[in-house]
């Protein structure tokens, strides 16, 4: 039978993360941990994959930091299906180089394995998070800028 991970798991794990507890966290995640933050590179740095458990902590406790110092982690739908949890939540944040707030949307995608994470990957609405980040709007293809109204494809 396949794992099924309950529940009041996966509730204490998201009260840890959204706390950025690294102590509590750490409890739940296992050695072999990925984490894949898909975003902009160029723009917030700690997007990536992150191998272990050392490199993972030290993701949520120094390289996000570094650039945006959450201050409010809201969860809008948790679903739990087996060994896997998907969360959608909005984050709140400061840009660490001038403390100007930035709001923006995560979907965060987690398979457990006896209690612990041991694979993460996390979709930030980019757009609208490097748009705050940079303080304009991001130009579109043809040079026009993305506005009301306005469809942008990528």
């Amino acid at each position: 039978m396949a794992y099924e991970v309950p529940r009041a798991v996966v509730d204490a794990f998201y009260q840890a993360y959204a706390a950025r507890d690294v102590d509590r966290i750490a409890k739940y995640l296992a050695d072999d941990v990925a984490w894949t933050i898909s975003g902009p590179v160029d723009y917030l740095r700690f997007c990536g994959t992150h191998r272990g458990k050392a490199a993972v902590l030290d993701l949520i406790k120094r390289q996000v930091p570094e650039v945006l110092r959450v201050f409010s982690f809201v969860p809008e739908a948790i679903l739990v299906d087996g060994d896997q949890a998907a969360m959608l939540s909005r984050q709140s944040s400061r840009r660490a180089v001038d403390r100007r707030v930035i709001s923006y949307r995560v979907a965060n995608f987690m398979r457990f394995r006896d209690g612990k994470v041991f694979e993460n990957l996390s979709l930030l609405d980019s757009f609208d998070a490097v748009e705050q980040v940079l303080g304009h709007p991001l130009a579109a293809h043809d040079g026009q800028m993305a506005g009301q109204g306005n469809l942008v494809a990528v």
